[in-house]
């Protein structure tokens, strides 16, 4: 007699533990599942010769007057950062009014294109405008969702 009630007491435990997971299982396919993927196109470089003459320097603030007559301000350059003029390396404060200088920027661009695409099942309750729309998802709950 007592192996019989163990028995249906492990049988009903299993049933039980049975009957939760599928529970869990139908909630979470009624649940909205969202994939996001993201692809990166070619490469481009984009170099570019930028040439100036020091107008000025005050404490770590550079004054060039630029090729196409621009005066552009470098704020707080670093006592570190080293400019090459005429093949010597010269600090922020080594600069003198005249010295003429030349930088070459290089801008690499990666284009990324990003794509979230939810996916849900559920029925149509209610449409509230043209891009909205509210679904009664597998586990009856309403949801409302906005389409793009």
């Amino acid at each position: 007699m007592i192996s019989i009630k163990f028995s249906r007491t492990v049988v009903h435990g299993l049933l039980a533990a049975g009957a939760l997971c599928l529970t869990c299982t139908l909630a979470a396919s009624g649940q909205v599942q969202t994939s996001t993927t993201a692809t990166h196109g070619n490469a481009t470089k984009e170099v570019k010769v930028e040439r100036g003459e020091v107008l000025l320097v005050e404490g770590n603030d550079l004054f060039v007057k630029m090729e196409d007559g621009a005066i552009r301000h470098f704020p707080n350059i670093p006592d570190s950062d080293q400019i090459t003029v005429d093949g010597k390396s010269l600090g922020i404060h080594d600069l003198k009014p005249g010295m003429k200088l030349q930088r070459t920027v290089t801008i690499t661009t990666t284009p990324k294109t990003v794509t979230t695409v939810q996916s849900v099942t559920g029925k149509v309750f209610h449409v509230s405008a043209p891009n909205s729309v509210i679904l009664t998802l597998d586990d009856g709950t309403n949801q409302s969702f906005k389409i793009p």
